[in-house]
């Protein structure tokens, strides 16, 4: 039997001190800048703020940055998540949980918006990296429309244009995200907020749902 299975992950940066600092290290000025007592005075001034924006972005690094939280339904089955809190070492865990709940499942395909260039690329890589064993199940080069994905974003906007998941949702008169959005999860996470970014990417999931629905009813 056949399932479609909705996802959408939540990730924040890198939490590691030595990466941190090799960021922080690997900072440089613009080119135009080269005069020594120069580039010293840059670093001062710009070099924090510089080393944080770099660091921010590899929330979008599989190689470096966590998958905070996972949400998933299975059909018209309730929305599900797995976060890691405080811990990294729950990382694998919830890698681990979303494989075992998925895995019963041997011919469905996954739902998600900007899901074969996002999700499920970092989901697949972050197991590598933490040695979690992957189901066959799950593609291991998604396409937007390769059978087991259906990408909304791609679905959307082709595969060379790009639409937002709320601007989706508005033009489809789909209730879109409150005043939370995916650039405020890394701070949330670092205040604790677990149970925020996960009734997030609960919503994000049903959102992801709704516009799947609208595209069957149009006989997509």
């Amino acid at each position: 039997m056949e399932h479609t299975i909705f996802i959408d992950i939540e990730t924040i940066p890198t939490q590691s001190p030595s990466a941190i600092a090799a960021i922080r290290d690997g900072i440089r000025p613009p080119g135009s800048i080269k005069k020594p007592e120069s580039i010293a005075a840059w670093k001062i001034e710009n070099g924090d703020a510089a080393a944080l924006e770099a660091t921010a972005k590899t929330s979008f690094d599989p190689a470096q940055g966590h998958i905070c939280t996972i949400g998933w339904a299975i059909d018209d089955g309730d929305v599900m998540t797995a976060s890691i809190n405080d811990d990294l070492l729950s990382e694998p865990d919830i890698l681990s949980k979303f494989f075992y709940t998925i895995d019963a499942h041997h011919h469905h395909e996954f739902v998600g918006h900007y899901i074969s260039g996002f999700d499920l690329r970092f989901i697949l890589c972050r197991a590598v990296v933490l040695g979690v064993k992957i189901p066959r199940s799950i593609p291991r080069d998604p396409k937007p429309w390769g059978g087991q994905v259906f990408d909304t974003m791609t679905a959307w906007a082709g595969t060379k244009g790009t639409i937002s998941l709320d601007n989706l949702c508005a033009a489809l008169g789909i209730p879109g995200k409150d005043s939370f959005s995916g650039a405020d999860v890394a701070a949330a996470w670092a205040n604790g907020e677990h149970e925020k970014i996960a009734e997030y990417c609960r919503d994000d999931v049903e959102r992801v749902r709704s516009i799947w629905r609208k595209f069957q009813a149009a006989g997509w």
